[in-house]
């Protein structure tokens, strides 16, 4: 997948339908059946040594037995034989599935198969007078069915590679017997009949499994590749987001700069007009303009401060100048700030503060920054005489808390993730006549974020909103007891 260019998204899709068709596949495709003769001839592989040792063990006892020469030529035949159609596998299984031929390969193993069911057939003719093992035949009866289970096993996955290797020694084992119709021998050739077909039932139960296995695999390996070509496509969204947002914060953090060094001079110069420094002014009209212009200057430089901070925060620019402070000290300082504000509205704020709190390890500009945002959203949508409850204590696990509640107008709550992302207002703060930038939250959101700490805005419309800031237990000071009376004038001394 190469990511630089624009045409990425189109080729990662046609590789995942590629993939797609390659490996959800269905019994009877060439690639299926290429996977099918694959795992052929891993099984033959990993049985190679079963059915030559079953032959070993048979010559053997056969030459116990007094059986002449002929059954170790005949031993020698099949091991051949096996060796040919091990030899089969092995060059199947190092060939890559793409380059083999699966018509070819089938007939290849049915062919080497069929020879190994020669030298049973071999095997079935063979008789041996002068052994004084009693009912011979009876022992080739055995010999064949356990050859019969073990190829039915291993060879599942092969079609039709049982009945090609004992179809021809079964019939020459009926035939021997019919021959000499001997009712022994007539009894195990009607089991070896019966039992093909069995062996052959359970041959194809096997290659079910197999293809099922196959298929599963194939599915999963389909999602396998899917997760992993969505992942990339999502690690590069992802990566070229972070890219653009850090390149759009330090954007706004270079253009706020710039803005500033004009806008001061703007509010210097009619903020003089407006309060007639150089002189009084013959037409009142520039007087008002030059107050509008002045407050409409002051609104910007605040949003150019707020848009300058949410950057340096999102750029992690914002460094932390972090000491010991007192946060019941700093919230009061804040209240006392807001309260000519509040009292233009007829607002009360009530103060709800537990004593004896110890110091924080924060820094106190932050502090208060957070403190003013939320106190001043809090006043801003507070009707006329309402009231609003500053709280500051301990919390549940052993950190402290800063909570302004309100009792606004409220926020409905599909709105409040709207509120508390960068630019965000919500309906009631669009149809207020104090609109704001909608960044006081995110901005404390990133500061307490860099605390360690956590926000909670809960809000029900028509009851109001509680804001809550939550400074984490690690930025709690302990108190450090206080020194003996004799250790202090030691010391002074």
């Amino acid at each position: 997948m190469d990511r630089r260019k624009p045409h990425r998204n189109s080729d990662v899709a046609r590789a995942v339908r590629k993939t797609r068709d390659r490996l959800s596949q269905q019994a009877g495709s060439l690639d299926f059946d290429r996977e099918l003769l694959k795992l052929h001839a891993r099984a033959m592989i990993g049985s190679a040594t079963v059915v030559p040792l079953l032959v070993l063990a048979t010559a053997a006892m056969g030459l116990f037995a007094g059986a002449s020469n002929e059954i170790g030529v005949w031993a020698l035949f099949a091991l051949i034989c096996y060796t040919i159609v091990v030899f089969m596998a092995r060059r199947v299984d190092r060939t890559e599935a793409a380059e083999l031929n699966p018509l070819q390969t089938h007939s290849d193993f049915l062919i080497g198969h069929f020879l190994c069911g020669l030298g049973w057939a071999w095997f079935a003719w063979f008789r041996c007078d002068a052994c004084e093992v009693y009912e011979f035949q009876l022992l080739k009866a055995v010999v064949l069915l356990l050859a019969m289970a073990a190829t039915a096993i291993t060879a599942s996955s092969l079609r039709g590679a049982l009945l090609s290797t004992f179809a021809i020694p079964v019939a020459v084992y009926a035939y021997a017997g019919a021959r000499h119709w001997i009712p022994a021998e007539l009894v195990m050739a009607g089991l070896l009949i019966v039992s093909l077909p069995f062996f052959a039932y359970v041959a194809r139960q096997l290659n079910r499994s197999s293809l099922m296995l196959l298929s599963f695999r194939s599915e999963k390996d389909a999602l396998i590749a899917e997760l992993d070509t969505a992942k990339s496509m999502s690690d590069e969204a992802r990566r070229r987001a972070e890219d653009a947002n850090l390149a759009k914060s330090r954007f706004l953090a270079s253009m706020s700069h710039e803005l500033r060094t004009p806008l001061n001079a703007i509010l210097g110069f009619s903020e003089v007009m407006a309060n007639e420094v150089l002189g009084p002014m013959s037409n009142p009209t520039y007087r008002d303009y030059a107050r509008d212009v002045h407050d409409s200057g002051q609104h910007l430089l605040d949003l150019i401060n707020e848009i300058l901070d949410l950057s340096r925060i999102e750029a992690g620019r914002y460094q932390l100048n972090e000491e010991p402070m007192m946060l019941l000290s700093v919230v009061e300082d804040c209240c006392h700030m807001m309260e000519l504000k509040a009292r233009n509205k007829d607002i009360r704020i009530v103060q709800d503060f537990e004593n004896a709190l110890p110091r924080l390890f924060a820094d106190e500009r932050a502090v208060r920054q957070i403190a003013l945002n939320l106190l001043s959203n809090a006043i801003k949508f507070t009707g006329t005489g309402g009231e609003i409850r500053v709280r500051v204590g301990w919390t549940a696990g052993g950190g402290q808390y800063l909570s302004i509640k309100d009792n606004g107008p409220g926020i409905p709550e599909d709105e409040i993730p709207i509120v508390l992302s960068a630019f965000g207002q919500g309906s009631i703060a669009i149809k207020s006549a104090e609109q704001g930038t909608g960044l006081g939250l995110p901005i404390v959101q990133g500061l307490l974020a860099m605390h360690g700490g956590e926000f909670e805005l809960r809000s029900k419309l028509r009851e109001g909103t509680e804001a809550i800031a939550i400074f984490p237990l690690s930025r709690v000071m302990e108190e450090l007891p206080a020194l003996p009376t004799k250790t202090v004038a030691a010391r002074r001394r």
